[in-house]
């Protein structure tokens, strides 16, 4: 465990045992959304290859047009 991780649950530690309950569910809740959108991008992988394939076979024709973000 790194010392920032640990200081972090020394410092809930010494909150009230609701706030310490808290403090893990939201914890558990991010590690767990983490883990869905890993799987989702392993899910995806071909996917978003051929999207891939194809933008470059677009920009390569000459087909794409470089914006800035607030020419979106």
């Amino acid at each position: 465990m790194t010392k920032l991780l640990t200081e972090a649950f020394e410092r809930a530690s010494e909150r009230p045992e609701n706030l310490q309950d808290e403090f893990a569910r939201q914890l558990l809740e991010e590690l767990a959304g983490e883990a869905r959108w890993d799987q989702t991008l392993v899910e995806s992988g071909d996917a978003i290859d051929k999207m891939a394939e194809e933008a470059l076979k677009e920009y390569r024709a000459g087909k794409t047009k470089e914006m800035g973000f607030d020419q979106l």
